[in-house]
């Protein structure tokens, strides 16, 4: 889906006037996101339903090695759910998130735009909470949800396929208590831009660095996919996330960058790959908080 799933091989020899070549990543592969969560975002037929077979088969029933070692662990840890809260998960997928937040006691409510991915949600963490259909941009009109009724929310990789934002956070303001929280991983907007960023090695000083060709202008991406089906991420800058979820009283009050090490996800790492992985993060993660009412 991104520049990031092309496997790393070392550059070949190069003619001595060339100082750098463009090479593939020393970033493990950037995961796919986690569902489609807005009908303005399904862009072919069948929308994320055409592809819910082939991303379950990559992602898995537990969630894949990204999941598991990097993007759930920063989501409990900026989350810190606690037993007896209610907990939505926007943009569920097919729930990889849902036994984490049952182990914390909390009550957990996944909501996805594709009947597929929730019917495989309820398959496989149907024991660990409910899933209903619903579209981000509109969770008012979503039968069994109602205002001011969770603590907290999440977008586990899934923020990047909605659009229009201003829908999505009026949406997620509307659900949440005075006081709620709200986490959001994703790729970090700064370094990982769809079709817009990529890798490069300097050969002068041995250095892989991150090429960014855009950044400060939304954009949407069509994915490709290994089935028909053709989603569509939808780039932003960082402002634009901060600053939207002031404007619908959402104050941010916690980033964590998250960079691609000690993930065992790849073998004969050398000190130039180490370095880009300690240094570029892949993963980008804040915490916002509603402001009370007085």
């Amino acid at each position: 889906m991104t520049d990031d799933k092309k496997p790393f091989r070392k550059p070949a020899p190069r003619p001595p006037q060339r100082k750098s070549n463009p090479r593939p990543p020393s970033s493990p592969s950037a995961p796919p996101t986690t569902g489609n969560n807005n009908v303005a975002s399904r862009r072919a037929p069948g929308g994320w339903d055409a592809v819910a077979s082939w991303y379950d088969g990559w992602v898995g029933k537990g969630g894949s090695e990204h999941h598991k070692r990097l993007a759930i662990p920063a989501v409990i840890d900026l989350l810190q759910a606690k037993s007896g809260e209610y907990i939505i998960d926007i943009g569920a997928g097919q729930g990889v998130l849902a036994p984490y937040i049952a182990k914390t006691g909390a009550k957990y409510t996944g909501v996805d735009v594709s009947p597929k991915l929730l019917d495989l949600a309820r398959e496989h963490h149907g024991k660990n909470g409910r899933f209903l259909k619903a579209d981000a941009a509109s969770l008012q009109t979503t039968q069994g949800i109602t205002a001011q009724s969770y603590d907290a929310a999440v977008f586990l990789l899934s923020i990047q396929d909605m659009n229009p934002l201003e829908s999505v956070l009026q949406s997620l303001e509307w659900v949440l208590k005075p006081g709620g929280r709200v986490v959001i991983l994703m790729t970090h907007p700064a370094f990982r831009i769809p079709r817009q960023s990529g890798w490069g090695f300097d050969e002068g000083r041995k250095l892989i660095y991150r090429r960014v060709d855009r950044y400060l202008t939304p954009l949407p991406v069509p994915m490709k996919q290994h089935q028909s089906g053709v989603t569509i991420s939808f780039h932003r800058p960082l402002s634009d996330y901060i600053n939207g979820l002031g404007e619908v009283g959402l104050l941010t009050d916690r980033i964590h960058e998250i960079p691609a090490i000690d993930t065992g996800l790849k073998k004969h790492r050398d000190k130039a790959q180490e370095s880009a992985d300690a240094e570029i993060p892949l993963f980008l993660g804040l915490r916002a908080r509603k402001l009370m009412l007085t």
